[in-house]
């Protein structure tokens, strides 16, 4: 699964583990990715997303019906 979320577009991070020594080796920074099943109404459906926790706080403040609006307007498909 990749680690993109649907709503916010939040990706993994790069950088480095630093060691006591101070070498340097490369590493990733995950974002919280839930895969998260709502009821829109307007569909008449359950639509699962993939959603870091960040989009599923934006989900509980805007609505469903909001972000699926959004969503396809961008072109994804639900």
């Amino acid at each position: 699964m990749a680690a993109v979320c649907q709503v916010t577009g939040a990706v993994p991070g790069f950088g480095h583990n630093i060691s006591h020594s101070h070498r340097r080796t490369k590493r990733r920074f995950d974002p919280n990715i839930q895969k998260k099943t709502y009821f829109v109404p307007s569909l008449g459906r359950k639509v699962t997303l993939t959603l870091s926790v960040k989009g599923i706080k934006v989900i509980d403040a805007r609505g469903i019906e909001s972000v699926v609006a959004d969503l396809k307007k961008r072109g994804v498909k639900l």
